[in-house]
């Protein structure tokens, strides 16, 4: 997706985002994503403690000693509860389930290995199938309405934009110069995701040390 930033060029710093409903969508989502899955997408990025050796423990315990292989999947790729309400939003899934079905009368399926279906009395194997969920009602995904356009800010406060929210944002800055105040298109991707999770847990200027390339999170030096 793309977002229109304004810019303040004297301070180096992004005022606030245009944004459209996948956006905020996207930013709102972030409050549902599963401990393990901020792990898997942030551990080298930030400082989280513990938690990676939690991961790195679940990881490596041989799946004898868990009580099968779907749970200690569940715990590593855990499902956001976005997806489990239905958000149109889509999720890269790399493992496709994979059931154990008789191949004889296809009227059993199975998650364990080994199991025998109770009619045939054959071993089930294993057959990659795709699960395909009613669709949404129209005008229900996501979390806000659409036909709107946000007001993002640095520290990802959500508004609706208005050209008096606009006015009151600038007067709120002090800014004199309107001639510093500069537009600026991106692109907003995968990558960027990633950054702007990051930047979240460690400073209030999270747009600007994502698209302004801050050295510090504290310091409003970028490049």
């Amino acid at each position: 997706m793309t977002l229109k930033l304004l810019i303040d060029t004297n301070g180096k710093r992004v005022l606030f985002a245009e944004a459209d409903k996948n956006f905020v969508d996207f930013l709102f989502q972030i409050l549902s994503l599963p401990v393990a899955t901020l792990v898997s997408l942030l551990r080298n990025q930030v400082d989280m403690g513990s938690l990676p050796n939690l991961y790195d423990g679940i990881k490596n315990l041989n799946n004898s000693y868990m009580q099968s292989h779907d749970k200690k999947l569940s715990l590593l790729k855990p499902v956001p509860l976005f997806i489990v309400l239905g958000s149109i939003v889509p999720r890269r899934d790399d493992e496709a389930r994979k059931p154990y079905v008789c191949d004889s009368c296809y009227l059993y399926a199975s998650v364990e290995p080994g199991t025998f279906c109770p009619d045939c009395k054959v071993e089930m194997e294993q057959m990659t199938i795709s699960y395909v969920g009613p669709p949404p009602p129209p005008d229900e995904t996501g979390f806000v309405k659409d036909m709107v356009t946000y007001m993002v800010m640095d520290d990802l406060v959500v508004a609706p934009l208005s050209t008096t929210s606009s006015f009151a944002l600038l007067h709120r800055f002090n800014l004199t110069d309107i001639s510093a105040v500069e537009e600026k298109v991106v692109e907003f991707g995968l990558d960027e995701a990633v950054k702007l999770l990051s930047a979240s847990l460690r400073t209030n200027n999270v747009l600007t040390s994502v698209f302004l390339n801050c050295t510090s999170t504290t310091s409003r030096t970028c490049m």
